[in-house]
């Protein structure tokens, strides 16, 4: 053995990057193989080379006949084999002590040096397949250490053969990757050339080298190309939460930041939509949602519904039910083509999600049974808008505290008037009596205001009418006033002042002298009495 060899070693190890020290270990085992194949071979031996020098030496080791029966009877025997040519019978060789065993007994067995002068040329070709063989090994060794650690994982690859069952994928040199139908995404084509992105899903050590297992279909594919193109995700300023997908027609992306000022869907989206559109050339079109983290679930399930609009959102925290209630004409977009929309807002939030529209809602919590009512503790009333009131009942009613909804007791329906609705709201809402009570306040406290703000004026005099008036955009209440004139005498007066005609004897009204007022201005009589033709002034 010559230098030629230890030189091409290290070539070997540069290259291929397998270490010397396992190359020499092949090629002793090569040299073994070949001193096997030359004639009256003993049957064990050892061969040692000189890392140096690349000299070696067969030796032949003469085990105790003790050691040999216990070593062998350790071996577990093999069973006969059926020829697959000629469909014999093949009997098992006879088992062999592995050289590792018997390294652990050096010290009981004696060694002699059986060097042989020159190996024959089946020796040399044996020798020649080893080397390649332990080569191959030590490169499948060697990848699969590589990439045992990178499941998960984005690698690029080129398009090297495609098929009905898989397509193999180029990962780099002598590299290949397994991209089988179960992970290829239905309305893709793979052409022979073509650069593809997959993510490694498995990677497995066979016999006939590791296999790599990647995939298009795994929501992990998403977050990694956001990754690779939102330096955001990349420095941990923004995270992506959870990932939801249906592969080849729409994903949703649930993104949260860490640092303030920062937007994250500002942020995956990109300038003008830069970034996402690289995702989604590299998805082939498939759509992507991005969907702000909130940690209310209320809130993540209306998100997560979106381009849907969302009216309102019950959860169940128990069950981890969200019952979602949307206008009638968003009812189909919340749910999606075939429920696509709403199963991947569910797979997005782990939340169930039943999407109700707002006329079957309403309907529903009209028909809610009267044992229901009570068990939940709720209004029973239902609202102009349809909804029921959010107010919880009364002790041992159906209804809460609005008047306009405790009137309802009693009834046949639990419809509220509109006019009656708004006048308690908004009562409720500001603070101020409501319609009836501010009716009866009115009524019972204004009048008497009203009259010695009106009456006082007129008796004292028109200036002071003038300034005790109230103002114009109040209408003072109707106060009935009786002229002086008309007032009704007592009666004994009306007795004196009848009096019987002498010559008719008919009862003549004579004038009734005028009392003083508080003022000192007479009354004028009353104008009846005039004679006809005569002004009441002249017969003053």
């Amino acid at each position: 053995m010559s230098k030629e060899i230890v030189e091409a070693v290290h070539v070997l190890e540069r290259e291929k990057g397998i270490s010397s020290e396992r190359l020499m270990a092949a090629l002793e085992d090569a040299l073994l193989s070949a001193y096997k194949k030359t004639p009256e071979a003993a049957r064990y031996a050892r061969v040692d080379m000189d890392r140096g020098t690349g000299d070696f030496k067969v030796f032949e080791l003469l085990i105790p006949p003790e050691l040999e029966d216990k070593l062998l009877a350790e071996v577990e025997p093999e069973e006969p084999t059926v020829d697959p040519e000629t469909g014999e019978l093949r009997e098992p060789e006879e088992p062999e002590l592995d050289p590792e065993k018997l390294a652990q007994y050096r010290d009981q067995i004696e060694e002699r040096d059986v060097t042989p002068h020159d190996f024959g040329r089946i020796a040399a070709q044996t020798a020649k397949q080893v080397i390649l063989q332990r080569i191959r090994e030590a490169e499948r060794d060697m990848m699969f250490e590589e990439y045992q650690d990178r499941v998960g994982e984005l690698i690029t690859g080129i398009v090297q053969q495609s098929d009905s069952r898989y397509t193999l994928v180029q990962l780099r040199e002598r590299v290949e990757a397994l991209l089988p139908k179960s992970e290829q995404v239905d309305n893709e084509r793979y052409d022979h050339g073509q650069r593809v992105k997959a993510v490694i899903t498995d990677v497995s050590n066979q016999a006939k080298g590791p296999s790599i297992i990647v995939s298009r279909r795994s929501p992990e594919l998403i977050r990694k190309l956001f990754e690779l193109e939102v330096p955001e995700i990349a420095d941990g300023l923004v995270e992506v939460q959870n990932v939801a997908r249906e592969p080849g027609y729409r994903s949703k992306i649930a993104v949260v930041s860490h640092a303030s000022g920062v937007d994250p869907v500002g942020a995956c989206v990109g300038p003008r939509g830069s970034r996402v559109r690289m995702v989604v050339s590299e998805l082939r079109g498939e759509k992507i949602d991005i969907i702000p983290f909130n940690e209310e679930p209320a809130r993540f399930v209306a998100k997560a519904l979106s381009p849907a609009r969302v009216r309102e959102v019950l959860v169940d925290d128990e069950s981890k039910q969200a019952t979602v209630v949307v206008p009638d004409d968003q009812l189909s977009l919340a749910i999606g083509k075939e429920g696509q929309n709403a199963r991947l807002a569910a797979r997005l939030t782990g939340w169930r999600v039943d999407i109700r529209s707002e006329t079957e809602f309403a309907a529903e919590e009209a028909d809610m049974a009267y044992e229901d009512d009570e068990a939940s503790g709720r209004c029973a009333a239902i609202m102009s808008t349809g909804k029921r009131c959010v107010n919880a009942a009364l002790p041992g009613s159906r209804y809460c505290g609005l008047p306009a909804h405790q009137a309802l007791e009693g009834k046949d329906t639990d419809q509220v008037e509109a006019e009656g609705e708004e006048a308690e709201v908004e009562a409720a809402e500001t603070g101020a009596p409501a319609p009836d009570e501010a009716a009866a306040t009115a009524d019972a406290g204004t009048p008497e205001r009203g009259a010695e703000e009106v009456v006082e004026p007129v008796a004292s005099g028109a200036a002071d009418a003038t300034e005790e008036a109230p103002p114009a955009t109040e209408e003072p209440p109707a106060i009935e006033e009786e002229p002086p004139a008309t007032e009704e005498p007592p009666a004994e007066e009306e007795a004196a002042a009848e009096t019987p005609d002498p010559e008719s004897g008919a009862a003549v009204e004579e004038p009734v002298p005028a009392e003083p007022q508080d003022d000192g201005a007479p009354v004028e009589p009353a104008a009846a009495a005039a004679p006809e033709g005569q002004p009441a002034e002249e017969q003053a």
